[in-house]
C-alpha cells in the first residue's frame, strides 16, 4: 500500500518520529525526515517555513501521500496561573499550531491525487479528567483531537483520510523530560511520578506498536476516529462515537 509513496514525518530526528519514519521506509516509502536538526530542516510553527517544506518535498521527491504529525514537547508542568506564559504558548504552537499548518500545506495535494493519510499524534492525556498540572500539553492535544475531526470531515469522500493516535505510553526523551520535571515537585507531582515509575517498571509499550498502528492506517479507510496501539499498557479510554450529536434544527 505505501511502497513508492512519499511520506512526511514531523519530529523524525528522535523517539517516535525517528521510530515511524524508520518503519514507513522500510515498508517502501521516500519519507521527508522533519525537526530542526533533521535533512528536512523546519520550524513547523512558522507558516512561511512549512510552506517551503512542502515546496521542497514536492520538488525533491514529490508530491506527499502520507503525513505523521509526531512533533511535539510537554512544556511546563507547573499550573495555568503559573506557568512560565512563553513555554505554554510555544508548547500550544508546536504540539497543535505545527500539525494544522503542515495538514494545510500538504491536504490539497493529496486531495488532487485521490489518495492520502493524515495521522497526527495525540496523547491519552487528552482524554484524562484534568488536573492543575500540564495543561499547555493536554490542551493542545485535546485540540488536535477536534482539528482532525473537522479535518476529516472536510476530507470525507476524497481518498484522504485524517486520524490521531496515541502511541502508547513509550519511554521517550518526552518521558525523561517529564521525570525531571516531576522531581522537583512536591505533593502535587505525586500523580506524575507514579506515572513515570509505571512506565519504568513495565519498560513501557513497544515503539514499534505505533509503527504497525501507523502502517495499518494507511491500508485502511477509517477516517476522524481517535486510534489505540494493539494491546497497549494504558487501556483504551472511550473517546467519541459514530453517533452524531442531537442538533434538533438540522433537518
Amino acid at each position: 500500500m505505501i511502497d513508492a509513496k512519499v511520506a512526511v514525518v514531523t519530529g523524525a530526528s528522535r523517539g517516535l518520529g525517528r521510530e515511524i519514519a524508520d518503519g514507513l521506509e522500510a515498508a517502501g516509502a521516500r519519507v521527508a525526515r522533519v525537526a530542526r536538526t533533521a535533512e528536512y530542516r523546519c520550524d513547523v510553527t512558522s507558516s512561511e517555513a512549512v510552506a517551503r517544506l512542502e515546496e521542497r518535498v514536492r520538488s525533491e521527491l514529490g508530491a506527499a501521500q502520507i503525513l505523521v504529525n509526531a512533533a511535539g514537547v510537554f512544556g511546563p508542568i507547573e499550573p495555568p496561573s503559573k506557568a512560565d506564559p512563553e513555554r505554554w504558548v510555544e508548547t500550544v504552537a508546536v504540539d497543535l499550531i505545527g500539525p494544522y499548518l503542515t495538514c494545510r500545506a500538504f491536504a490539497d495535494g493529496m486531495v488532487a491525487a485521490g489518495w492520502g493519510r493524515i495521522v497526527n499524534v495525540t496523547s491519552a492525556s487528552s482524554l484524562h479528567p484534568p488536573g492543575p498540572l500540564g495543561s499547555a500539553y493536554a490542551t493542545a492535544k485535546a485540540a488536535l483531537n477536534q482539528l482532525t475531526r473537522h479535518l476529516a470531515a472536510e476530507l470525507e469522500g476524497t481518498g484522504v483520510t485524517a486520524n490521531v493516535i496515541h502511541p502508547g505510553d513509550v519511554k521517550t526523551d518526552m518521558w525523561a523530560d517529564i521525570r525531571d520535571q516531576a522531581l522537583g515537585l512536591g505533593p502535587e507531582g505525586e500523580a506524575l511520578r507514579q506515572w513515570v515509575d509505571w512506565v519504568e517498571q513495565t519498560g513501557g509499550d513497544p515503539p514499534r506498536k505505533v509503527v504497525d498502528l501507523v502502517l495499518e492506517i494507511a491500508g485502511s479507510n477509517v477516517n476522524g476516529r481517535f486510534l489505540w496501539i494493539e494491546d497497549p499498557l494504558q487501556p483504551p479510554i472511550p473517546s467519541w462515537g459514530d453517533a452524531e450529536a442531537s442538533q434538533p434544527w438540522r433537518k
